[in-house]
């Protein structure tokens, strides 16, 4: 799955984080606005932000420009920079699926494959990362119902190759709270969620993977707001980033106080679902209750 250049799947995704970062910690010790900044680069405060936040490609000409305007006089540090530039530019594995990703999921799947863990928490769908072929083309077809035969294939092919991330030496650890409801949707069928039940049965016995359920006798609980995840990277200067997916789009929260709010609803999501080893036992329940119904 992993594009020429990147060569781990999440190289470029790492370097465009890390040389954002650090642009950004050097106009900040500046204390030069993102405004002047865009201004040196012919841009705008918008790109400057988008910039430092990894989300867009890097010129060399740009970076720099900065460089020079931060007071980094060091040859040295101006040829390691160019060189994370260059890395950073390198193609990440899912532009051949471009025919059929949408733009504002191509910064999730950025930070997916940059993550070193992902917390999330689901209330109608299996996560993409943990879902079957069949079952992930039957969520598909929910959303994309123009869709002909190739384009849900195409979209199909692009969740399985996303899934191998989990599959890396240095995979993210996924910790996954799904709520009853998602366990019980038969969608696409009753033999469709039954092998989804199994494969989910399988994939938790990996240590890479945490699945809790939150029960429905639990009642009310600190997320019932909404499916939400919160990906964190290995690198001590990039923050934690939370995602929340709606009908057209996602939204990215990368404020300090805003995270802090999701970190703590999936703290106590992890405490209120019942326990990890417990898991087993309520899909092999579950399976029982559609083998009795077939």
């Amino acid at each position: 799955m992993d594009g020429e250049g990147d060569a781990g799947g999440s190289g470029a995704t790492v370097r465009r984080l890390q040389l954002g970062a650090h642009l950004r910690a050097l106009r900040q010790a500046k204390g030069i606005t993102r405004e002047a900044a865009g201004y040196v680069i012919r841009g705008s405060e918008s790109k400057i932000s988008r910039m430092e936040l990894g989300r867009v490609g890097f010129k060399e000409r740009d970076v720099t420009d900065l460089l020079k305007l931060y007071g980094v006089a060091d040859q040295a540090e101006h040829r390691r920079v160019l060189t994370l530039v260059r890395e950073a530019n390198a193609p990440s594995w899912w532009q051949a699926y471009g025919d059929v990703l949408d733009t504002w999921f191509q910064n999730y799947l950025d930070l997916e494959q940059a993550a070193e863990l992902i917390r999330t928490y689901e209330v109608q769908f299996v996560p993409g990362l943990l879902q079957t072929d069949a079952y992930a083309r039957a969520v598909i077809r929910l959303g994309h119902e123009a869709g002909g035969p190739a384009e849900i294939d195409r979209r199909a092919q692009l969740r399985m190759a996303r899934k191998q991330v989990l599959d890396r030496a240095e995979a993210p650890r996924l910790w996954a709270v799904l709520d009853e409801a998602v366990l019980r949707r038969p969608i696409g069928g009753q033999e469709v969620l039954r092998e989804q039940i199994r494969y989910l049965l399988k994939v938790s016995e990996s240590p890479r993977v945490r699945l809790q359920v939150m029960p429905f006798e639990k009642g009310g609980h600190a997320a019932a707001g909404g499916a939400f995840s919160i990906l964190r990277f290995p690198h001590a200067k990039l923050p934690d980033v939370v995602y929340i997916e709606h009908l057209t789009g996602g939204l990215y929260l990368e404020r300090r106080e805003e995270v802090d709010k999701y970190a703590a609803a999936i703290g106590r999501l992890f405490i209120e679902a019942e326990l990890p080893q417990r898991t087993p036992e309520i899909l092999r329940s579950l399976l029982a209750e559609l083998d009795a119904r077939s």
